[in-house]
């Protein structure tokens, strides 16, 4: 048998092998990386969908709303404070003392069992008493004007749930264009700079922001990751 010479290059049909194994190699964590995202996208949406539907339970059951419900510590096992019963969810001068019920809001919904956890009021922020979102941030229920509009648009006194932040922006934007309708200042789920302890979402404006003046998310390189929204209840 005649010996391969040693100089001898790759022949095309090897190097066509490689690259055809390249491309799969590629193509697996482009598609790996596809379905974490959208692994990630679902799970961001069924945690506020999870959280409206033990708001709106829990208004159904005791006609009342979460973290606001005067009648609390007389109807649910374990709640240890009542809110005002004024209709808002804010914080507010309860017996001579502030309470502040957008915190409270998580003892009322885990101690009638509408979420889990076992969340206990407190006028501080902890990790036994507010729920967080999955990249580890506290999120939020309250009554108040902390979400985008329009340039020249007022933002009025509205409840919405929180994300909270740290999400990056192909997160949220996947979210709004899944849930709503993909613009960050219009519809029911808007970019908002909420935070509660640690560092706010960039504004319109900012460098590198979440969302463009027009309320169109910025997705370009997908760098930002530390976005978030309000969703109105």
């Amino acid at each position: 048998m005649k010996p391969r010479n040693p100089q001898k290059g790759f022949t095309l049909i090897e190097i066509a092998i490689v690259l055809v194994i390249i491309g799969l190699l590629l193509g697996g964590i482009l598609k790996g990386q596809e379905l974490i995202t959208s692994a990630r996208v679902r799970n961001l949406i069924q945690q506020q969908d999870g959280i409206k539907a033990a708001f709106f339970g829990f208004q159904d059951r005791y006609r009342g709303l979460p973290g606001d419900y005067a009648g609390a510590t007389t109807n649910i096992q374990g709640a240890t404070t009542n809110g005002n019963g004024d209709g808002v969810i804010k914080s507010s001068g309860t017996g001579g003392s502030a309470v502040t019920e957008p915190f409270l809001v998580w003892e009322h919904l885990s101690k009638s069992g509408f979420i889990n956890g076992n969340y206990m009021y407190n006028a501080t922020a902890g990790d036994l008493v507010i729920p967080k979102n999955p990249y580890g941030q506290y999120i939020g229920l309250a009554y108040d004007n902390i979400y985008a509009v329009a340039t020249g648009a007022t933002a009025a006194d509205r409840h919405s749930l929180k994300t909270g932040s740290q999400i990056p922006v192909e997160i949220v934007a996947e979210v709004d264009r899944k849930t709503d309708d993909g613009n960050g200042i219009s519809g029911s789920f808007l970019f908002s700079v909420f935070t509660q302890g640690g560092i706010a979402p960039d504004a319109p404006g900012a460098a590198p922001a979440c969302i463009s003046a027009t309320g169109v998310w910025n997705l370009t390189g997908q760098t930002n990751v530390n976005c978030g929204a309000a969703s109105f209840m």
